[in-house]
């Protein structure tokens, strides 16, 4: 059935990213990034469905033009550290045909980005795996209505309480600040964005017949009583596809597993719950105690049998001090209580697992890889050296330095890619904690991953406990009820009696 996942990031040339690589890949096309000199190669790239570059009205023509377009991009971008494009990757309901898909994300394109003046790239994706997705690649910077790019932001003076400028004699400047010239980059756009895919998806998904339906929101916004399930990322999902087990795999199958012991357990004891409620009225005080006789005077099981299930009630019974069907009814709400209390403090402590394994992944990732990456920005540094010499034999010098830094890519892909990866990641977790000349506190991470798991592990053996009393307490309602039919039974004896003689 349809699912939600949308998942923004950031595209950013400090990070090594390329706007006209990542076009490229998106796309599976040839296209030669005009800042660096490098030409990505993705035609070979399959499943790729459906491209096309979708520009508001001001717009240069040529900007259809993929090449173009994120080539101009890398142009204005001056900085090395530039945000140069925004990518949203959005899953695509798998109810619909993927005509259908391509034409519900294109509509949801051009309503909430290009009509805000965003040119956007898209490419559907479709491998036949299950997994039908959009990729939306943004610009940072508007567009001029006379179609050439206008400025990130803007410089406003700080004026004092009589409207003037105030002088900064440090700086010998006037004091000012900057204003974004868009609301792109809000952070409320994140969940309107979100919003309005689960919007036209699920007006879709009515409009055609089908009951299923997406939400952006987790679980515990929505009130699901169910402990959320791990992410899986591209590989580990790869790879359970083609039948090879994974942490994560393991992890999610234990969690739906858990999901399902805690409904059972919830229903079972609601069961007992509504059981008393009906049977209060019928139920004399010291019934209770007459269980332990039922249970002994039974033909059907051995003397030792009866002795040890008449000793397990009667001590549970003394245990938690009941007496009666009141004391039984407590002790039933207050096991209502402690399932769903043990399925909360599941879903936090399996939440903080989960972000601990991807903390300690990424850590690790960095401390393994780091060197790769250092290697490779000082190569990229000498060519820059290289590319901005003059003299005799410089260009051969500069050709020879972007060769060796194409080489070295081509090499270490995997391991710069990873690397990248995990250094996008602690940006995200530390921000400005994150110092990428450090190593992340894996230690610290691996330490509290063991109090975490030694809880949980606690929370289950309260799970367990709970089973068992809620074993005890439908032995003890199916000898009360044995009981009751007993009772009823002799009435209906002696009352026959009495009507014969």
């Amino acid at each position: 059935m349809a699912i939600f996942h949308s998942h923004i990031q950031i595209i950013t040339r400090g990070k090594g990213k390329s706007a006209v690589a990542a076009a490229a890949y998106r796309a599976g096309e040839i296209i030669k990034n005009d800042y660096d000199g490098i030409t990505h190669d993705y035609s070979r790239k399959s499943g790729i469905i459906h491209t096309e570059i979708i520009l508001p009205d001001h717009a240069p023509k040529e900007y259809s033009n993929r090449a173009i377009l994120w080539n101009s991009v890398e142009k204005i971008e001056k900085a090395m550290n530039s945000q140069l494009a925004r990518e949203i990757d959005i899953a695509l309901p798998i109810e619909l045909p993927i005509e259908q898909n391509i034409s519900l994300i294109q509509e949801y394109v051009k309503r909430t980005f290009v009509d805000k003046g965003m040119c956007a790239d898209l490419s559907v994706h479709d491998n036949k795996t299950g997994n039908p997705h959009a990729h939306i690649m943004l610009i940072m910077r508007p567009i001029n209505e006379n179609g050439t790019w206008g400025g990130k932001q803007k410089k406003e003076y700080i004026i004092d309480d009589n409207g003037n400028k105030i002088y900064d004699p440090v700086k010998r400047q006037y004091k000012c600040r900057s204003i974004p010239s868009t609301d792109w980059n809000n952070k409320a756009n994140a969940d309107i964005w979100r919003k309005a895919w689960e919007d036209m998806v699920n007006a879709e998904l009515e409009r055609l017949g089908f009951d299923s339906r997406i939400d952006r929101r987790s679980y515990e916004e929505q009130g699901v009583e169910k402990i959320p399930t791990v992410h899986m990322g591209v590989d580990a999902t790869q790879m359970e596809r083609n039948g090879i087990r994974t942490e994560r795999g393991d992890i999610n199958r234990e969690i739906e597993i858990t999901n399902k012991q805690i409904r059972q357990l919830r229903a079972r004891i609601t069961k007992l719950d509504k059981w008393i409620a009906d049977a209060k009225m019928n139920i004399k005080p010291p019934m209770l105690s007459d269980v332990i006789t039922e249970i002994l005077s039974r033909d059907n099981q051995s003397r030792i049998a009866r002795l040890k299930a008449a000793s397990q009630i009667l001590l549970f019974l003394q245990e938690n001090k009941i007496a009666d069907i009141e004391d039984l009814e407590h002790k039933v709400n207050k096991m209502l209580k402690d399932v769903k209390s043990i399925r909360d403090e599941l879903k936090k402590v399996n939440r903080r697992i989960d972000t601990l394994n991807e903390h300690i992944e990424h850590g690790e990732n960095i401390k393994k890889y780091r060197k790769f990456m250092q290697h490779h920005m000082k190569l990229q540094s000498q060519y820059q050296i290289a590319k901005k010499a003059t003299g005799f034999g410089a260009e051969r010098k500069a050709k020879k330095a972007l060769e060796a830094v194409n080489d070295y890519c081509e090499i270490y892909r995997a391991e710069l890619t990873l690397y990248d990866a995990a250094d996008k990641y602690m940006q995200s977790v530390m921000q400005d904690r994150y110092n990428p000349n450090k190593l992340p506190p894996i230690r610290k991470w691996q330490e509290e991953l063991a109090t975490k798991t030694a809880f949980r592990d606690s929370l289950y053996q309260d799970y367990y406990a709970l089973k068992n009393e809620t074993a005890k307490v439908e032995k003890i309602k199916r000898s009360v009820a044995e009981i009751m039919d007993s009772e009823k039974s002799e009435r209906v004896l002696h009352k026959t009696r009495g009507a014969e003689l």
